[in-house]
């Protein structure tokens, strides 16, 4: 009965601290537990989330480290900890003031209440948000209207979206054809699509600084690797002077050469495995091949039983 002992001290104990705690005190955990909440909320909508789970990469290899008594890991990392947390600061001084910037105009006890229903919504990417954009891409190649179509993947696009129009309208080809039409109001810049709807239109994206990239490629081109550069988001570019169709992906760009190829780009990011596709893309011609042999193998014994009969009837 030790077990019981201890559930009885334990409680003895629980009876202490409550008499100890005041209304002052709870509060106090309300506020920190409200404040740790909307930093989370915050940081999963921006780039700091990825920066978090890096730094949680970090401590986990000090804290190797530690263990296996790295002594030099430790004492390097130890006088550059300091700096660390300025640098910390420095790369997320544009994060940190749109994240002051919404604690001062939002209503925070409403973001709460909202719990993320916008992004609910939008989950269902599906084939006929596949088909609707090839449907509008190859249209506006064969017209030579640029476009710039982003598609989010896990990695939050709000940062991008708050840069344009909001528009929160299901994905159509005649949509996304008519805003990038040329001289209208919102066919400059990217349009951003979420789940199966648009969300906003005329977004800015940040271009690319990479050195290897050709100078031959314009603004759009530049742009879409440079958002699949900080996100691991999929941008279709559709080139205004030749009409050719790319796609943007964790930091490259690959030429499409027809509609059927972009349906299985996109299929291949946003829906399933490549490898898994070309498994199963593999396994079905094996199966329409062995389907086919079997569906003449009875014409080749008729024929035989024909020829046969006949001999028969010479005889």
């Amino acid at each position: 009965m030790e077990w019981w002992g201890k559930v009885v001290d334990y409680l003895k104990n629980l009876g202490i601290y409550s008499t100890t705690i005041n209304p002052g005190d709870v509060i106090e955990i309300l506020i920190i537990a409200f404040l740790l909440y909307y930093l989370l909320k915050w940081t999963k909508t921006t780039r700091a989330w990825s920066l978090l789970k890096g730094i949680i990469v970090i401590i986990v290899f000090l804290l190797i480290a530690f263990l296996a008594n790295m002594d030099t890991i430790l004492w390097i990392a130890q006088k550059i900890i300091n700096y660390a947390v300025f640098a910390l600061l420095i790369v997320l001084q544009p994060e940190l003031r749109k994240g002051l910037e919404n604690l001062g105009r939002k209503n925070m006890l409403a973001s709460i209440i909202s719990t993320g229903v916008h992004h609910t919504e939008n989950e269902n990417f599906n084939d006929d948000t596949i088909n609707e954009l090839v449907k509008a891409c190859t249209a506006m190649g064969k017209a030579k209207t640029g476009a710039l179509i982003v598609l989010q993947k896990k990695e939050s696009l709000k940062e991008y979206e708050t840069t344009g129009i909001s528009i929160d309208a299901k994905v159509s080809s005649a949509l996304l054809i008519n805003i990038f039409e040329k001289n209208t109001p919102l066919h400059d810049g990217a349009v951003i699509i979420v789940g199966n709807r648009v969300t906003s239109a005329t977004c800015y994206l940040p271009r690319t600084e990479s050195l290897t990239v050709s100078k031959a490629l314009g603004t759009r081109h530049r742009a879409a690797i440079g958002a699949s550069e900080n996100t691991d988001s999929v941008t279709i570019v559709v080139s205004e002077e030749t009409g050719r169709i790319s796609i943007a992906f964790d930091g490259k760009l690959e030429m499409i050469s027809d509609g059927e190829s972009l349906r299985n780009r996109l299929v291949a990011h946003m829906l399933g495995n490549p490898e898994e596709d070309k498994r199963k893309n593999k396994k079905t011609r094996k199966r329409k091949k062995q389907e086919r042999k079997e569906a003449t193998k009875p014409v080749a014994n008729e024929c035989v039983t024909d020829k046969e009969g006949a001999k028969n009837e010479e005889s």
